[in-house]
């Protein structure tokens, strides 16, 4: 399926206030030196992986984040759940800012906000049964005694597709799609209200890939979920997404809906993903790519537009604007200073 065949409902006015709200988030990572910059006494080396971040998730939503590898899609989701403690900014969540807490605040807020990983073995212990991980996880958040910790992971076991047989199992006698499965199942013990789902579909064969984003679908629904669904995969996410963002460098580049933004693409970045989706028929020409060359060094950002590098639209004035989010349309947001100069020239 091409992302940009799909067309999918808005999510009604009633369910559009945020449960979650990013506003400026910032982090970065010291990079060790080598003995010769230590010798030469050379600064430590900051590689900035989100720089800037501001976005909303809204009740009952699903917002999906692409990008290539290397944008920071993976440390935002990090950063969210508090795996990462962010440099700057905040992380809204039923008006507690998480990123600043510590301690048993912190762990109360981590049972309302949930990852579910792309190796489900790092949320899962290999010494212990599918069903004692479970009832320990819904223990330990208190929502399961220890008497009825058995019945517990049964229950969320069925939610998640799988036979009650499945709790005497370890994960290494389970099946790829089997281990996501149970990692969801362990993200839902502990009462989640967004699950944060960082390439959780990935790793899987195409056919298990479409069952487990079709369970993800149905426990939005039933449980009244919000997930923030990361992958690098566009036709996941078109199938997927309420509404996407399009990260680049540490940044968003472009966020809206996501029939609009497939449809027509305001950030030439965004435009270029979307042109470089594999083709299915093979009789179809595909446009040139729009993005060429490497992603530039997060340790070496260019100044002002961070993708001037790239840019088939680069004007001299790049180098110093450092572009910010501006609207394109209703509910659509472009960070592109030259952007109605692209849109021209890709009308043309």
């Amino acid at each position: 399926m091409h992302p940009r065949a799909r067309s999918r409902p808005r999510w009604p006015r009633e369910v559009s206030d945020p449960i979650l709200s990013v506003r400026g988030l910032e982090k970065s990572f010291r990079i060790g030196r080598t003995p010769l910059e230590l010798a030469r006494r050379t600064p430590p080396h900051r590689l900035v992986a989100v720089d800037g971040v501001s976005f909303d998730l809204a009740f009952g939503e699903t917002l999906g984040i692409v990008g290539e590898s290397g944008s920071g899609k993976s440390t935002l989701a990090r950063c969210i759940v508090r795996l990462h403690r962010p440099d700057a900014g905040q992380i809204l969540f039923g008006g507690l800012d998480v990123a600043g807490l510590e301690g048993n605040p912190l762990r109360a807020a981590r049972g309302r906000i949930q990852m579910v990983f792309q190796d489900p073995f790092t949320s899962l212990n290999p010494l212990l049964s599918v069903g004692s991980a479970l009832a320990e996880a819904g223990r330990v958040h208190g929502r399961t005694s220890k008497r009825d910790g058995s019945a517990f992971a049964v229950r969320l076991l069925d939610l998640v597709g799988l036979p009650a047989t499945v709790a005497h199992r370890r994960p290494r006698e389970l099946s790829g799609g089997q281990r996501q499965r149970v990692a969801i199942a362990r993200a839902l013990a502990v009462g989640p209200q967004v699950i944060v789902a960082d390439e959780a579909t990935s790793g899987l064969d195409v056919s298990i890939q479409a069952q487990i984003l079709a369970l993800f679908e149905d426990l939005r629904r039933e449980l009244h979920l919000s997930i923030l669904f990361i992958s690098h995969q566009l036709s996941v996410v078109s199938h997927m997404s309420d509404r996407v963002a399009v990260m680049y460098l540490g940044r968003v580049v472009e966020i809206g809906p996501t029939e609009t933004v497939f449809r027509d693409p305001q950030h030439p970045y965004t435009k270029g993903l979307l042109d470089s989706h594999p083709e299915p028929d093979p009789r179809r020409k595909r446009p040139k790519p729009a993005v060429e060359g490497e992603l530039p060094s997060p340790l070496a950002i260019p100044s002002g537009c961070r993708f001037r590098t790239r840019c088939p639209f680069v004007q001299p004035s790049c180098a110093a604007v450092d572009p910010t989010l501006e609207p394109a349309a209703a509910d659509h947001l472009v960070a592109c200073p030259v952007r109605p100069l692209s849109s021209r020239r890709r009308a043309g």
